[in-house]
């Protein structure tokens, strides 16, 4: 395009090799992405000062000041806020954020629209603001990466830088978010990217450290909690903590079943799509009279119970309410983040049973609050089926070394045992509700999104049950197909037949008008309807190494309908590849 910049020109021009422009474009990243996360968390401060009169520390003891209107109504009108703001001007908004980013990275070249930034940001921090019960560290990670994909897109850069630059705004958001270069590393790399690459890394290493330094220099270089120095206190607490992770793992598979369970719940209320925030708002206000532990990112609530400074009864019904509180806010459409929840509800889950442990094993035991810190990791370990991202982020952010051996365990347990109970976490389970397996790859996918009657041939070249072999074979040389469909006298499907059928029959003498094509056809015919996907009708035709199927009537599996055929399936599947590409093209020009 003439008069355009073209980023890889340009590094081209001044002779830096690939992994110095790399390098040079994570540092921008990183600084920008650092920016985006202090920005974000001013402006959350910002919008839950206008909804509550109160945006510093210790919001917690505020709420229980206030009277129950003041704690029923600021939700409601953030839902109402959140609502439109995301139907109208940026959809991918919607919820926790990073499932869309793993999409793009997976099956769109890494490319984001550059309005999420600006919408994601306003969205979730209204939402958080105004007391939604979800976490600020799911939308910076997609505001870092939108930052990472626009920059990319700016540049011009290619699919596999696009690629990592999103993977270095997701590790920058996170890095600054948590004052954890490490678990930003790992984040990209573990849930964003999925893969260890060495070409990714050290891109991803420079955005993190960057993204750390800005945001330290800005709020300070402290752990995310400030909690005593838990250790393993005995050998025997092996046991209570590998239960502990088998508990974990249980409430992280029910965290992620509610979440899913109340999009469904909401998507059946009959109200226009853009109001439901508001709804969910509701609910958010009610619970918030009663246990206002559950406004926001919930950081003040978890700090007590990490300082055991919160009654066991309180603890265990927050598990619960919380689970409900943030499956309410997300699944009416707001935004914000699964992380905080997670560590939320994992901390009242360990505190929970640490409590009951230090009961009836006083002198074995550490306290609940050691409890309640492994507890953290174990549940985001369950949800999120990262369980080396959640031994590391629970390390940065508490500083605390000496309680690693059963954290790292608990960790793994419960992710193993949520990964056998639910094969998706609660990120790629949002994909799969849609119809994208983002481990599949781009091709099946598209493949999974075309159907049968979309592709197959509605002109069918049958053969009557009665034509002698001797027909049959003129017919079927005559004939620019391979195999042919066998209909009765009512022109219905009875089988199928092929030259492999009868080439070992054709040389036998006196046949010619004795055996006919019933006689040869393969009588149990592989067939496909059609509503199922060009998916489906490539593994039929693998499995059983056959050239078309029938394409039948879905309540009559002998009424043919067309014929589709291999050449058939990936005419429509390279067809489909290139309208996306000119619609992606499209998409972005009109973004610009």
């Amino acid at each position: 395009m003439a008069g355009s910049f073209s980023g890889n020109r340009w590094f081209n021009h001044i002779n830096l090799n690939e992994n110095a422009v790399m390098i040079i474009m994570a540092l921008f990243v990183g600084v920008l992405g650092g920016y985006g996360a202090v920005a974000f968390r001013w402006l959350i401060g910002s919008f839950q000062n206008i909804f509550f009169g109160h945006g510093k520390n210790h919001f917690l003891d505020f709420l229980f000041t206030l009277p129950w209107y003041a704690k029923l109504i600021p939700p409601i009108i953030g839902g109402a806020i959140v609502g439109p703001l995301v139907y109208f001007f940026a959809r991918e908004a919607k919820g926790h954020g990073v499932p869309e980013v793993m999409e793009a990275v997976a099956l769109k070249g890494g490319v984001i629209r550059k309005r999420v930034v600006v919408i994601k940001a306003m969205a979730s921090a209204i939402c958080i603001g105004s007391g939604g019960s979800v976490g600020r560290e799911g939308p910076i990670v997609q505001i870092g990466s939108a930052i990472g994909s626009a920059f990319g897109q700016i540049l011009r850069v290619s699919p596999d830088r696009m690629r990592t630059l999103v993977g270095c705004g997701g590790a920058a958001g996170i890095a600054a978010t948590f004052n954890a270069p490490i678990a930003g590393v790992m984040f990209a790399m573990e849930i964003i990217l999925g893969e260890f690459g060495i070409a990714t890394f050290s891109p991803i290493v420079v955005s993190s450290v960057m993204a750390t330094v800005i945001s330290r220099a800005y709020m300070g270089n402290y752990p995310a909690f400030i909690v005593p120095q838990y250790s393993l206190v005995s050998v025997y607490e092996i046991p209570l903590y590998i239960v502990l992770g088998i508990i974990a793992g249980l409430i992280g598979v029910g965290f992620t079943t509610c979440l899913y369970k109340a999009e469904d719940l909401f998507a059946k209320i009959r109200i226009p799509e853009y109001t439901k925030a508001a709804l969910g708002g509701a609910v958010i206000g009610v619970i918030g009279i009663f246990f206002p532990h559950i406004f926001g990112v919930g950081y003040d609530a978890i700090e007590m119970v990490l300082l055991e400074k919160m009654a066991w009864s309180i603890i265990l019904c927050l598990i619960f309410v919380k689970i409900l509180a943030t499956s309410a806010t997300l699944g009416s459409g707001g935004s914000g983040g699964i992380f905080a929840p997670s560590l939320f509800i994992g901390s009242m889950t360990g505190a929970a049973f640490g409590y009951l442990a230090h009961f009836l094993f006083p002198d074995v035991t550490a306290t609940s609050g050691a409890y309640g810190l492994v507890g953290m990791g174990a549940v985001l370990a369950a949800a999120t089926h990262g369980p080396i991202n959640a031994i590391i982020i629970l390390f940065e952010m508490t500083g605390s070394y000496k309680i690693i051996l059963p954290l790292m365990l608990s960790c793994i347990i419960s992710a193993m045992l949520a990964t056998q109970i639910k094969k998706e976490s609660i990120y790629t389970m949002k994909l799969i509700r849609r119809g994208t397996d983002i481990r599949a790859g781009r091709e099946i996918n598209v493949m999974r999104s075309l159907l049968a009657k979309d592709a197959m041939t509605t002109d069918v070249v049958t053969v009557p049950e009665t034509m002698p072999l001797k027909a049959l074979l003129k017919f079927t040389i005559s004939s620019k197909h391979s195999s042919f469909p066998v209909v009765d006298g009512n022109g219905l499907l009875c089988g199928i037949v092929t030259f492999q059928d009868f080439k070992d029959v054709i040389y036998e003498e006196g046949l010619d008008n004795l055996v006919v094509a019933k006689d040869l056809a393969t009588l149990k015919v592989v067939t496909i309807t059609p509503d199922e996907s060009l998916d489906t009708a490539l593994k039929k035709i693998g499995f059983r190494n056959i050239e078309q199927l029938p394409v039948v009537d879905a309540k009559d599996s002998r009424k043919i309908l067309g014929i589709l055929s291999r050449r058939d399936i990936f005419a429509s599947y390279n067809k489909a590849l290139i309208d996306r590409s000119l619609a992606a093209g499209f998409q972005k020009k009109s973004d610009e």
